[in-house]
C-alpha cells in the first residue's frame, strides 16, 4: 500500500541539500527528546504512542455506540471549541459528500457544529434548524467551563429538554470530558450522560484519536478503525530509528525551519479540493497555537486553489518574498468527469475536449507551483493516494509529529498556549463575571 509522499524538489533553489544535512543533528537531537519525553510540556505528549495503543475493542465499542446513535437521531449537534472540534470537523468535511445537506434521504446522522463561536444570530438559525429535527448531542470540553461551549451546550441542552423530555435528552447527550473534576464531569454524573474521558496526557489540538474526535465521527459513518490504522502507519514511519533522509516528519520540519531561519516566517497551506479547506483550519491550529510563541514562530495560513489564485494568487506571486508554500495534493480523486466537445466552440476549449477534469486541475497546480517558485517562493509537496480515512490518519499524524519536531527546533514548548488567556481575562472583565473585579476597574479605566 502506498504511503504519504514527501517531495521537497522545488524546495533546493532556496535551501540546499547540504544544509538540510547540517540540520540533522538538531532534529535527530529533537526527535529523541519528543520519544524520550524529556523536552518542555513533556507532560503532554500522550500522542506519540496513541495510534498503536488504541486496540480493536475499543474502536467496536465506539462504533456500537455510533451504531445506536444513529438509529436515534437524524441530526448531531457536535459542541466544542479549538481542537475540540477541528479535529473531528476536518475529517468529516473531508469524507462527506460535498453537497450532502441538500440530499433528499441521509444514511447517517447529519453533523453539526456549536459553541465555536459566540454569535447569537447562529445559535438561534442553529436551534430553528433543530426544532423539526430528530437530534443528539456531544459536548466536548476538558472543564465545562470554556465560554462558548458552555454557553452553546446550556442552550442546546435546554433546547432539547424542551422538546423529548429530561429522561430522553440524557440518553442523547454524550459528554467527553476530564476522568474526575471539572463541570461538565460534574453535570455527566450526574444527568447520567454516557461520557468518555480526554487523557490528560493530551492537549486538544493533538487530540483527534481519542474519543473528541472518534466518537464524532464514527457517529457520521466513517471508518475510525481505517482512520486509526493510518495514523498507527505513520507512527511507524516517523520514528526515532528512521533514518532521517526517510523519515518525513524530520524532513518536513527540517526544511520548514530552515525557510523560517532564511526570513520565511508564514507558510501557506495550499489545495486544491474544496474538501480539504478545513483540514487548513486544523492544520492551522496546531501550528499556530503550538509554535506562536516568546516573539517566534512561523504564521500559518491557507488557500483552497484554483479559486483564491484569483484572489491571493497576485499576493503570493509578486508580495513581499516572506512567504512559501506547502502543497497538499491528492493523487486520484474518487470520480471520473470528462470534459465533452462543443460544436461551436464558442468558448475555445475544445482543446481539453476528452480529457478529465482532474487532469486540468492537475496541470493548474503543476503550472502555479513552478509560477510561484519563479517568483521566488519555495514550495514543499505533500502528496496523499486519495482522500480517505487511512491517508487522513496518516495526515493528521505527520503533521501533529512535524509540529512537535518543528516547535522544539524553535525552543519553545509546542504543548501550551498562554496567549490564549489574554482575550478570556479581558472579556470576563468587561462582562463584570465575579472574581475579576481589579480587572474590570483597570480596563474600563483603559476606555474612559
Amino acid at each position: 500500500m502506498k504511503n504519504l509522499k514527501l517531495n521537497l524538489d522545488h524546495l533546493y533553489p532556496f535551501i540546499s541539500k547540504d544544509q538540510i544535512n547540517s540540520i540533522e543533528p538538531e532534529v535527530t537531537k529533537q526527535l529523541s527528546v519528543i520519544h524520550q519525553k524529556s523536552g518542555k510540556g513533556n507532560d503532554f505528549l500522550g500522542w506519540t504512542d496513541l495510534p498503536g495503543r488504541i486496540n480493536d475493542g475499543d474502536l467496536s465499542s465506539i462504533q456500537s455506540l455510533a451504531k445506536e446513535f444513529s438509529d436515534k437521531v437524524k441530526v448531531l449537534v457536535v459542541i466544542g471549541i479549538g481542537g475540540s472540534y477541528l479535529g473531528a470537523k476536518c475529517i468529516i468535511e473531508a469524507l462527506t459528500h460535498g453537497f450532502e445537506i441538500y440530499r433528499t434521504s441521509h444514511r447517517y446522522p447529519v453533523v453539526l457544529f456549536a459553541g465555536n463561536n459566540i454569535s447569537e444570530d447562529y445559535l438561534k438559525e442553529l436551534l430553528e434548524i433543530l426544532d423539526d429535527q430528530s437530534y443528539g448531542v456531544v459536548v466536548i470540553s476538558k472543564s465545562g467551563t470554556t465560554t462558548e461551549p458552555a454557553i452553546a451546550f446550556r442552550i442546546i441542552r435546554d433546547h432539547l429538554v424542551e422538546t423529548v423530555g429530561k429522561k430522553e435528552a440524557s440518553k442523547r447527550i454524550i459528554a467527553i470530558t476530564d476522568s474526575s473534576k471539572g463541570a461538565l464531569r460534574q453535570t455527566a454524573d450526574q444527568e447520567g450522560y454516557r461520557s468518555f474521558i480526554i487523557p490528560d496526557d493530551i492537549g486538544g489540538r493533538y487530540s483527534v484519536l481519542t474519543p473528541v474526535g472518534l466518537i464524532p465521527i464514527a457517529i457520521a459513518g466513517f471508518d475510525i478503525k481505517q482512520l486509526v490504522k493510518g495514523a498507527s502507519t505513520m507512527q511507524v514511519i516517523t520514528e526515532e530509528k528512521i533514518p532521517f533522509w526517510e523519515n518525513p516528519a524530520a524532513l518536513y520540519a527540517a526544511a520548514r525551519n530552515l525557510l523560517y531561519r532564511s526570513g520565511k516566517n508564514i507558510e501557506i497551506l495550499v489545495n486544491y479540493n474544496p474538501k480539504l479547506h478545513y483540514f487548513s483550519e486544523w492544520w492551522k491550529q496546531l501550528f499556530g497555537e503550538s509554535e506562536g510563541k516568546e516573539n517566534k514562530g512561523i504564521f500559518p495560513a491557507s488557500v483552497g486553489f484554483t479559486a483564491d489564485l484569483h484572489s491571493m494568487g497576485q499576493y503570493i506571486q509578486e508580495g513581499a518574498r516572506n512567504l512559501f508554500e506547502t502543497t497538499l495534493s491528492v493523487e486520484n480523486p474518487h470520480y471520473e468527469l470528462v470534459i465533452p466537445a462543443d460544436e461551436n466552440n464558442l468558448d475555445k476549449l475544445n482543446y481539453l475536449s476528452g480529457k478529465r477534469i482532474d487532469e486540468v486541475n492537475k496541470m493548474a497546480q503543476l503550472g502555479t507551483l513552478l509560477a510561484h517558485v519563479d517568483g521566488g517562493v519555495p514550495n514543499l509537496s505533500i502528496e496523499i493516494p486519495r482522500i480517505n480515512e487511512f491517508y487522513l490518519g496518516q495526515l493528521i499524524f505527520f503533521f501533529e509529529k512535524s509540529c512537535a519536531i518543528s516547535g522544539y527546533l524553535l525552543g519553545v514548548n509546542p504543548f501550551d498556549q498562554p496567549g490564549v488567556e489574554a482575550y478570556k481575562k479581558n472579556m470576563f472583565a468587561l462582562l463584570e463575571k465575579p472574581g475579576f473585579e481589579e480587572e474590570t476597574i483597570k480596563i474600563k479605566g483603559k476606555l474612559q
